[in-house]
C-alpha cells in the first residue's frame, strides 16, 4: 500500500514522503496513528502539486542565497569592543552581536545567530575567520575584524 507521511517516523521516511508499505502496517499502525494518510489518487496528486511548489520554493531560496553569498563573499565585518589593560575583551564576542553588525553593515534582514560560525571564542582584538551558512549547501566565508574601543 502507498502511503504518505505525516510526520518523520523513524526507519521509515520523512513527513511528506511517499512511501510503499504492507498493508498490515499501513492499517494497523501507521493511519490509526495518524502518522500517514493512504495514497488515493487525489491525495497522491495534492502530494505532487505540493512537492512542485517546494521544488520551485527552495529554488528561489537557493537562488537568493547565491545572491547575498556573492555580495558578502570574503567582505570584512567591524566590531568594536571594550578592552582592558592586558588588551583582552571585556567578556567576549558573541553569534547575536555578530548577526546584528552583519545586518547593519551588510543589509542582511532577519538574519538568524544561529548561521553563525567561528573555529574560536572571540576575547582579543584581531581578525578571525566566520563562516555564514545562508542556505544548505551555500555558505559564505567573511573575516571579522574586532578592534579596540576607545
Amino acid at each position: 500500500m502507498k502511503v504518505i507521511l505525516k510526520s518523520d517516523v523513524s526507519k521509515l521516511g520523512k513527513a511528506g514522503d511517499l512511501i510503499e508499505v504492507s498493508d498490515g502496517y499501513a492499517r494497523n499502525f501507521l493511519l490509526p496513528k495518524d502518522l500517514a494518510i493512504e495514497a488515493t489518487p487525489t491525495k497522491l496528486n495534492e502530494w505532487k502539486n505540493e512537492q512542485a511548489r517546494l521544488k520551485k520554493l527552495n529554488e528561489k531560496l537557493h537562488a537568493e542565497a547565491l545572491e547575498i553569498k556573492s555580495a558578502i563573499q570574503d567582505k570584512i565585518i567591524k566590531i568594536s569592543a571594550k578592552t582592558g589593560d592586558n588588551g583582552k575583551l571585556f567578556g567576549s564576542i558573541t553569534n547575536a552581536q555578530i548577526a546584528e553588525e552583519l545586518m547593519k553593515q551588510h543589509g542582511l534582514k532577519d538574519f538568524d545567530k544561529k548561521n553563525l560560525k567561528l573555529d574560536e571564542t572571540v576575547k582579543t582584538p584581531g581578525d578571525f575567520k566566520l563562516v555564514v551558512k545562508l542556505f544548505p549547501g551555500v555558505q559564505a566565508d567573511m573575516i571579522l575584524k574586532v578592534e579596540a574601543a576607545e
